[in-house]
């Protein structure tokens, strides 16, 4: 028998509302939002949660100064649509791009997710 259930990946930043807007938008999900902590929620029970944390210090990523401390990756149909629907969301494309199967980009609090070739 499981200790625990519903594991949530929680995120810090600056502004918890920011990154659920964005993040509801790309999945789809429902947001819940209080001014220092949000979450965003699949209908079939999956989550992502954001605290606020001040001073935020942004990952540096390649770089191991501030390393990436998490990431997300998240499957697509179409690299090229989905980049164009995430930038417009307020993601930024990372400059560095080490594959060719998938996409970096820096979420609008700066941390790096991918998006992945299904």
């Amino acid at each position: 028998m499981a200790i625990a259930r519903f594991p949530s990946t929680v995120l810090d930043c600056p502004d918890p509302a920011v990154l659920a807007a964005f993040y509801g938008a790309l999945l789809d999900w429902t947001a819940d939002v209080s001014e220092d902590w949000a979450e965003i929620r699949a209908d079939y029970g999956q989550s992502i949660c954001f605290q606020k944390v001040e001073p935020y210090p942004p990952p540096k990523w390649p770089s191991t100064d501030k390393p990436q401390q998490a990431h997300l990756d998240v499957v697509v149909d179409d690299l090229d649509e989905a980049e164009a629907a995430v930038i417009a969301l307020g993601a930024v494309r990372h400059e560095f791009q080490p594959g060719s199967t998938f996409r970096v980009f820096l979420d609008p609090a700066g941390h790096p997710f991918c998006l992945c070739a299904d």
